[in-house]
């Protein structure tokens, strides 16, 4: 029977003079596990401000390197690619050797990558590399970076309790945004002003600082005390059919996710006619208002046993939201005084659709893993990482061609909903 260990069961801390016993009898603290999620966070965070913070880059990316919009297609794409390629074998490698193992190496290689790549793969005043070497270095990038999400949610499945889980892996699925926001924010202007050595060097810091964490304080769960079933024996995750039906779940919830993601701000400009300031406040209440419910239903799941009821509910709202949005759209022509009533409501609608898809990452991360059993968790999670992945690129696919040339950022581009 597969189980995944509680570790932090009053019994065995009471035994243990309030702490817990490691398998190699180190002693840890009951709030020992509070370490081990700040080090998810960290350690997604970093990764996050990498693979989201260079495509923030991509205009001054362009330039620096000599690129066609083509070759900056093809160096960005690369990197996504190669997160979805390594996602599953990192995952199986992590329920092999331990997550421990898994996110040095991992962490540990990316940080070494990113600073080889601050000193070989930058443009000097001697020459520029060209588009091949740049898209290979990116390429490896997430296949070494494709090692973070399995490892650390194995770590945090196992370090806390049944009724903790949801609460612990939403919280670090919130480094996601975080750090992607934050790599957003900062590395464009430090490329302008300092060009791609800094940038790569600050990335590999960032990478080498939560390995340090992991080094010193991400350990195997105690091995003694109380332990708690956490799923019937059944067959290994990728003979599983419930854990690909979660992934595939999970998969699918990305479409719209990656849509009003990628495509919320050309939608609301050429549709709507809002302004710039109008559709940094709708995107920033979407990322936020998604980040606080990916908290909120991990709290609430823990505490009524329903993640499974919680992800349907998600699924049906986002649905509702979207067709209503579809409606709207549709019978805005008609409509007395159309785009008043668009700039007033449409808006609104979106953020909703926004944070209903959005809101059940670490709800549905938790329901997979602890399916899975202790054994496989990191599998499980890299499954699910890998068709996410395959999803953003298929989501984006379609629209590869609806932006043309035009004077202005968004000037050129037309949605369908548009014509």
């Amino acid at each position: 029977m597969s189980a995944i260990l509680d570790c932090t069961d009053k019994d065995t801390q009471k035994l243990l003079g309030g702490s817990a016993a490691g398998p190699a009898g180190r002693v840890f603290s009951p709030g020992h596990r509070w370490k081990v999620l700040g080090i998810g966070v960290a350690a997604n965070a970093s990764f996050s401000a990498t693979f989201s913070g260079i495509p923030a880059t991509a205009v001054v990316l362009r330039q620096g390197y000599h690129l066609s919009n083509a070759e900056l297609g093809l160096a960005l794409g690369l990197l996504g690619l190669g997160v979805a390629l390594s996602e599953l074998p990192w995952g199986l490698l992590t329920d092999r050797w331990g997550d421990r193992r898994v996110l040095l190496i991992g962490l540990g290689a990316t940080a070494a990558w990113l600073l080889a790549m601050a000193m070989l793969v930058v443009p000097t005043r001697s020459g520029v590399p060209d588009v091949m070497l740049l898209s290979a270095s990116l390429l490896l990038t997430g296949l070494l970076g494709g090692s973070v999400n399995g490892s650390s949610g194995r770590a945090i499945m196992g370090w806390f309790r049944e009724n903790e889980r949801g609460f612990a892996m939403s919280i670090r699925q919130t480094a996601v945004p975080l750090g992607g926001g934050l790599g957003a924010l900062v590395l464009p202007s430090l490329a302008l002003a300092f060009g791609f050595s800094a940038v790569f060097a600050l990335l590999a810091g960032a990478s080498a600082l939560s390995a340090l964490f992991a080094w010193r304080w991400l350990h195997e769960p105690p091995t003694t005390g109380h332990v708690v079933t956490s799923a019937v024996a059944g067959p290994a995750p990728l003979r599983n059919i419930e854990v690909w039906r979660i992934a595939t779940a999970i998969g699918l919830l990305c479409f719209p996710q990656v849509a009003v993601l990628t495509f919320a701000s050309v939608f609301l400009h050429d549709f709507v006619g809002l302004g710039t300031a109008a559709i940094s406040a709708s995107l920033a209440a979407v990322q936020i208002g998604a980040m606080v419910m990916r908290v909120w239903s991990g709290r609430f799941t823990d505490r009524h046993g329903n993640r499974r009821q919680f992800l349907r509910s998600c699924g049906a709202l986002s649905g509702l939201a979207f067709s209503v949005l579809w409606l709207m759209v549709l019978a805005s022509p008609a409509l007395p005084g159309g785009q008043s009533f668009l700039i007033a409501v449409l808006p609104l609608v979106l953020i909703v659709a926004g944070i209903s898809v959005s809101a059940w990452h670490g709800v549905a991360y938790t329901e997979l893993a602890t399916l899975a059993g202790a054994g496989h968790v990191g599998t499980a999670l890299s499954l699910a990482n890998t068709l996410s992945s395959l999803a953003s690129s298929l989501c984006r696919w379609p629209f590869r061609g609806c932006c043309n040339s035009g004077p202005g950022p968004v000037s050129g581009c037309r949605l369908p909903s548009a014509r």
